[in-house]
């Protein structure tokens, strides 16, 4: 599965990487993020991790993140791995020509590793899986958004 959504935003490249980059106050600018406990005491740069608590589909998950790239205030790799599925979430923040930015989060899931009822299961509710991540990374990008146009002031 991948999935690629893009949106304006109305602040500079800069303030739109501090909100992407918060992880810490996550849970306060991202409405799907319940909690964030951090494991790597460094700053936003490859080889951060940390756990994300997200409600999805109705139930907690939690997930262990880390930055594998990290070139400010532009694009930013984020990965994941839960039971041989392997996430990978890129961030590129560009400016635009209405005097903003551009965000953009290129989103896949590879089952290549996971146990065959896995991949199974993917195959026959992937079409459900797609729709609801889609939605869950459109409110992200919007919260992001409004965070930053927020700080822009």
């Amino acid at each position: 599965m991948q999935l690629d959504v893009s949106r304006h935003v109305n602040a500079n490249p800069d303030t739109v990487w501090s909100v992407l980059t918060d992880i810490p106050n996550a849970p306060r600018t991202l409405s799907g993020v319940l909690s964030v406990e951090i494991l790597t005491a460094v700053p936003y740069e490859p080889g951060l991790r940390w756990r994300e608590t997200r409600k999805m589909f109705g139930m907690k998950a939690t997930e262990e993140m880390m930055v594998t790239v990290a070139e400010p205030p532009h694009t930013t790799t984020i990965v994941a791995e839960n039971g041989g599925t392997e996430y990978t979430t890129v961030f590129t923040v560009t400016p635009d020509a209405e005097g903003g930015s551009t965000l953009r989060m290129t989103f896949a899931a590879e089952t290549a590793h996971a146990p065959a009822a896995a991949r199974v299961a993917t195959a026959l509710f992937g079409g459900i899986a797609k729709n609801a991540s889609r939605k869950a990374i459109e409110q992200d990008l919007a919260d992001i958004a409004a965070e930053a146009e927020r700080r822009a002031g």
